[in-house]
């Protein structure tokens, strides 16, 4: 380019019509999302997303939930598959989990892409995954932003980020004030490992073993990369209907920090949750990590969530009630420990024994 040339947004690396052109790919899926509340309210577009809130005339002290979070280093993998349209399903798990714990009904979602160079079926696709997100966690899509950083972000480059908003009634906020001795500590299985802790499964499964995302691994009966993309498991729903059919005093998301740690956010002083590991075993993944990798099973379990995605915290004369509507949803759950007295306890929750084989 001469240097007389004027400068304009495109040389620069910018393309505007390629990103119009993304939302005019995005928005038969975003329609899908749409709550009661959100139909006929603007559009996909404009400057802000729009939410009929005199739907939250029905409770009596309603109390607005808000989370924010993305997928990590997963969306490297999803960048290499050539595939992008499941991540979005990780990133609306990441967020509205963390709502539900509370007690918090998924309302709306705001989503962020963020791209080298806007490549309008793949922002779609990408924008697709999250909207199906959205319908298995039964809120709206109402909006979001597509940013193009050339120069930061090589042209396949990219990164999603989104932010959640939920509502409870203040008389039914689940929290550590809740649990109480006795109570039983229910696990729902995980998907695989949802959107934690990819940065030590890449070192592990690349830098370490020199495997490819092709690779066929028979422990899976499929190829690494399509064991790492499995989609994180969206809980909301199922959460939900705990809440409507049965006594719950809490949930724990099972994210960054494992099992134990995140557990222990949800149990007050003088409380201690134990979690028995010969409750399940862990999926092939998790063992194929640990070996390849060989990392200790203290760094796996601090990493990784070993199986287990959600945890509920319920009376013990509601275990069967509680087990009994996640089956008829198809969850696999079981009764995998109790809370009791702290005593001499250090931390807030331990995993004990060993993993059944």
């Amino acid at each position: 380019m001469s240097e007389t040339t004027g400068a304009s947004y495109a040389a620069a690396g910018v393309d505007i019509e390629a990103g119009d052109r993304a939302v005019e790919l995005m928005k038969e899926w975003v329609k899908k999302t749409q709550r009661p509340e959100v139909a006929g309210l603007g559009g996909l577009g404009g400057f802000a997303g729009l939410f009929d809130a005199s739907a939250l005339k029905r409770y009596e002290r309603p109390l607005l939930a808000s989370a924010t979070d993305g997928v990590g280093t997963k969306v490297d993998l999803a960048r290499q598959m050539g595939v992008y349209d499941t991540i979005g399903h990780d990133l609306v798990g990441m967020v509205v989990d963390d709502l539900v714990v509370c007690g918090a009904e998924p309302l709306f979602m705001t989503d962020y892409i963020c791209v080298g160079k806007v490549h309008p079926e793949r922002v779609a696709a990408i924008v697709k995954g999250i909207a199906e997100g959205c319908v298995l966690a039964g809120c709206s899509l109402v909006g979001g932003e597509t940013a193009e950083h050339p120069g930061l972000l090589g042209p396949d480059d990219f990164d999603v980020a989104g932010a959640g908003t939920g509502v409870v009634e203040a008389d039914r906020l689940l929290g550590p004030d809740r649990i109480r001795k006795g109570d039983a500590v229910i696990a729902m299985a995980s998907s695989g490992l949802h959107s934690n802790g990819y940065s030590l499964v890449r070192h592990v499964v690349f830098d370490r073993a020199g495997w490819s995302l092709d690779r066929e691994v028979e422990e899976f009966g499929r190829t690494l990369g399509e064991e790492l993309l499995e989609p994180t498991r969206i809980y909301s729903l199922d959460c939900l209907a705990l809440t409507r059919t049965t006594e719950v005093h809490g949930f724990s998301h099972v994210t960054g920090g494992g099992l134990a740690n995140n557990l222990a956010r949800v149990i007050p002083d003088g409380l201690h949750a134990t979690v028995d590991r010969s409750t399940w075993t862990p999926g092939a993944v998790f063992d194929l990590v640990g070996k390849a990798g060989n990392v200790e099973r203290l760094e796996l379990e601090k990493t990784l969530n070993m199986g287990v995605g959600m945890i509920a915290i319920v009376p013990a004369d509601s275990v069967d009630a509680a087990l009994a509507t996640l089956a008829d949803r198809g969850v696999d759950s079981w009764v995998a420990g109790e809370i009791t007295d702290r005593g001499d306890h250090a931390a807030g929750a331990e995993l004990t024994g060993d993993y059944a084989r």
